[in-house]
């Protein structure tokens, strides 16, 4: 009883994107809502970014760091949740603040292009800067091994923890294989694979006359809108679905697809592994470190059309290995990317960096 006191006691002001935007972070943070995060310590979200014009935008940031401002002298913590490109610069600031009012800072990274960001887009003094600023973590989390070996170059290494992301197993699946219906959920722009994904279904169709793929997300680039018009006939847009009608689709879908270019640890891929649909996504980021390829899923080259196209086939011919990849990754998300043991493991963070004060 004494320990549930003391984690009672903790007050952590965690920020990132707003809790209704479209992405995975804010996933990450709503499954922690969902998981009862916040009755296991004291908790204050603020969110620094949300969906519209670049005023918005800008409102949002600015009306953010105000409310930080004043809230955080009252908290123990900082948690921000970080990508790359804008949202490092917008959480660099925050970052500062936390520092100068001498806040414990725990930095989660979760963006999958950071490596582009940091090498292609900036110069020397540019990167020096990222270094200085990710350095005042007292706590530097990354999705994945490979995420670690990356940031110990800029952060020091004792630093890092690994530290998956993690949802709610559904209680029971109940999946129907052999069926053709592909599920892809996320952001719906070049970067995610779809222009090969469409090309790939419009060829398939041709052999394969009950392949239909569902796609869930919010348009980032029109001209896929019109593609998908045209292939209305195997293709359909369900706009950005959650709760009862997305669980609907993971469910009656018995393949999930994920062709992204880069990826850090994607949480619609967790959910897809769950509901135990056979898996048919990129190798790249950290996708490697949730798929086996042949046992949980099938990892094919990201931008390779053709690569894209037999590993979609794959699990389209052979029900019996779509069923075995399927039932793999449920085990597989059950066993080591549970949202209770992702709770615990970061409550040990949050310790230890107190343990430092």
């Amino acid at each position: 009883m004494k320990s549930v006191r003391k984690l009672e006691k903790i007050k952590v002001l965690m920020i990132g994107p707003d809790r209704s935007v479209h992405g995975g972070i804010s996933g990450v943070v709503n499954n922690y809502y969902d998981a009862g995060l916040n009755q296991k310590i004291d908790l204050c979200y603020i969110g620094t970014m949300m969906e519209g014009s670049k005023f918005r935008k800008l409102l949002k940031a600015v009306t953010a760091l105000g409310i930080f401002c004043l809230k955080v002298p009252s908290y123990q913590i900082v948690h921000v949740n970080m990508a790359s490109d804008s949202s490092y610069y917008r959480k660099s600031i925050f970052i500062k603040v936390a520092r100068f009012f001498r806040k414990k800072i725990v930095i989660h990274q979760h963006g999958g292009d950071f490596e582009n960001f940091y090498y292609r887009q900036l110069n020397d003094k540019g990167r020096k800067n990222v270094d200085k600023v990710l350095s005042m973590g007292d706590a530097f989390l990354v999705l994945t091994p490979i995420w670690k070996k990356f940031f110990s170059h800029m952060v020091d290494a004792d630093k890092i923890t690994v530290l998956p992301n993690s949802i709610q197993m559904p209680q029971t699946v109940q999946k129907k294989y052999g069926q053709s219906k592909l599920l892809f959920l996320g952001r719906i722009c070049r970067e995610k694979g779809i222009g090969e994904l469409l090309k790939v279904i419009s060829e398939l169709k041709k052999n394969y006359q009950d392949i239909h793929l569902y796609l869930g997300g919010i348009w980032e680039d029109n001209d896929f809108q019109k593609e998908v018009e045209k292939l209305s006939e195997c293709v359909t847009w369900l706009g950005w679905i959650s709760g009862k009608v997305k669980e609907k689709y993971l469910g009656e879908c018995d393949i999930f697809v994920l062709p992204s270019y880069f990826e850090g640890q994607p949480v619609a891929l967790l959910e897809a592994m769950a509901y135990g649909c056979a898996i048919v996504a990129s190798e790249t980021g950290g996708i490697p470190h949730m798929i086996t390829d042949g046992q949980t899923g099938i990892l094919v080259t990201p931008r390779d059309e053709v690569a894209l196209r037999q590993g979609i086939e794959r699990a389209l011919t052979d029900r019996e290995l779509c069923h075995r990849l399927g039932e793999n990754a449920r085990h597989k998300v059950q066993d080591e990317f549970s949202i209770d043991k992702n709770m615990e493991e970061l409550l040990q963070v949050y310790r230890k960096v107190l343990m430092h004060s």
